[in-house]
C-alpha cells in the first residue's frame, strides 16, 4: 500500500500490480512448445543409421603414406597387421573403417553403406576411389571431403563418423 495526500484528505489506495493479459490458448502453445523442445532434443540422431560398434585405435601416419601429409584415403579392418588393438578397428560388422586425410585435418567413416541398411538390412562394404566412396549395389557415392555425405545416387543419409584425435604422427579414431 501507498499513500497519496491531498490537501486536506489523505487517502489509502491499494496497491496495483501491472499483470500480462494471457489467454488460455497462449498458455497452451507454451506448454506444446516446450514439450516439443524436449523431445527433439532427446531424439537419437537420425542420420547415424548404422549401428553402434565399439571402435578405438591408433595408427602411426607413417605406415600408411596414402594419408600422410596428403589428401587421401585409405582403409583399416580387425585384421589389419599396421594397428595394434585392430580387432577394434572393425567397424559395423567387420566392414572396416576409412581413414581420409583432407585439406583441414583427419577423418574417419565405417564402410558399410547406410543407404543398403536403411533400405535392405544389408552390411555393404563400399569401395574407396581417393576422395569418393562408392557402395557396388546401390551405386551411391560418398563424398569423404565433405563428412561422407552422399553426393550421388539414391543414398540419403552419411557414413558413420567416427572422432579423429592426431597426436603428432599418431591418428586415434574412436566413438566414445
Amino acid at each position: 500500500m501507498f499513500f497519496v495526500t491531498f490537501p486536506p484528505v489523505m487517502l489509502i489506495l491499494p496497491k496495483i500490480k501491472p499483470e500480462m493479459p494471457t489467454s488460455p490458448k497462449l498458455k497452451y502453445f507454451f506448454l506444446i512448445l516446450v514439450i516439443t523442445s524436449l523431445l527433439i532434443s532427446c531424439e537419437k540422431n537420425k542420420n547415424d543409421v548404422i549401428p553402434y560398434e565399439y571402435v578405438d585405435f591408433t595408427i602411426d601416419l607413417l605406415d600408411f603414406p596414402n594419408i600422410y601429409n596428403l589428401v587421401g584415403s585409405d582403409t583399416v579392418d580387425a585384421g589389419d597387421q599396421r594397428i595394434d588393438y585392430a580387432r577394434y578397428a572393425g567397424g559395423y560388422n567387420g566392414n572396416g573403417i576409412i581413414i581420409f586425410s583432407g585439406a583441414d585435418g583427419y577423418y574417419a567413416y565405417d564402410r558399410t553403406c547406410p543407404h543398403e541398411y536403411v533400405d535392405n538390412g544389408q552390411s555393404v562394404k563400399v569401395i574407396i576411389d581417393f576422395t569418393i566412396a562408392r557402395c557396388p549395389k546401390c551405386n551411391t557415392t560418398y563424398a569423404l571431403a565433405a563428412s561422407g555425405t552422399p553426393a550421388s545416387g539414391p543414398g540419403r543419409y552419411p557414413l558413420k563418423n567416427y572422432r579423429t584425435i592426431l597426436n603428432g604422427r599418431y591418428l586415434t579414431v574412436q566413438n566414445y
